[in-house]
């Protein structure tokens, strides 16, 4: 007789869902955003496939990975989603991710853009990436600082398989909603400035910032891509995340 395993209750994740897109909607029309402007990037760190599945039945189009391992592991049980890597990077995992995922959104030196640049060319593809900006200059976080970023976004676009689609940042945690946009409106216009001047013809059109308690404020300082992840799925519970051997 063939075991029959619980089905976990994923009920909650449609529920969050809703209470997100109204949010987001709500945001895009209060500071005359338009809607289908900002896209929503599921955060899945920790998250079992049964709760992610759920949330690409119910639309969910792009999910963001913190973790190679975990997300190697989980990627043959979900539903056709485009993947994202969120997470630091680093240089030995390359080979294991270049061509894994859509998008690399966590670039934050040339030596990794040359890891990735390598293995890129060994399997004959070009890799989307974001270039990470350290917003708020805290030694805790990656990322080059706001006064690198323009020499690091035209060094990037030199790589030839890789192709800069835009800016990621993780601003520092304020309950402040005056120094959220403050941070958010560094980045928005160091973006538009970057867009502006960047000397190889690359398509730049991304700035990834805002998650779940400031994406409002996010909205409003004009990113185009949440990356949202308690809000939907619950509290992370690192008891049942997936264990990463070390190589």
């Amino acid at each position: 007789m063939t075991e029959k395993w619980p089905v976990p209750d994923t009920a909650d994740v449609e529920a969050n869902l809703s209470r997100v897109r109204e949010r987001i909607a709500a945001a895009c029309a209060r500071y005359g955003r338009k809607e289908e402007d900002v896209t929503l990037l599921a955060v899945t760190k920790t998250v079992s496939a049964e709760r992610i599945n759920r949330a690409v039945s119910c639309g969910v189009t792009k999910i963001g990975e913190n973790r190679v391992q975990e997300y190697l592991q989980k990627q043959p049980l979900l539903l056709p989603v485009e993947a994202h890597l969120i997470g630091h990077l680093q240089t030995n995992k390359v080979g294991q991710i270049v061509g894994k995922v859509a998008m690399i959104q966590s670039v934050d030196s040339l030596h990794l853009a040359a890891a990735i640049q390598k293995a890129a060319e060994k399997i004959g593809v070009r890799v989307d990436i974001l270039a990470e900006v350290n917003v708020g200059g805290e030694e805790s976080k990656s990322g080059v600082s706001p006064e690198e970023a323009e020499e690091f976004c035209n060094e990037l676009s030199a790589f030839p398989a890789l192709n800069l689609r835009g800016l990621m940042t993780v601003p520092p945690i304020s309950d402040s909603e005056v120094k959220k946009r403050q941070y958010f409106s560094r980045m928005s216009q160091l973006f538009i400035d970057i867009q502006g001047k960047i000397r190889h013809n690359n398509t730049m059109n991304i700035l990834s910032m805002g998650m779940s308690d400031d994406y409002v404020e996010a909205i409003a300082e004009g990113s185009t891509m949440v990356r949202i992840g308690s809000a939907i799925f619950g509290k992370r519970d690192y008891s049942h995340s997936v264990s990463v051997p070390k190589l």
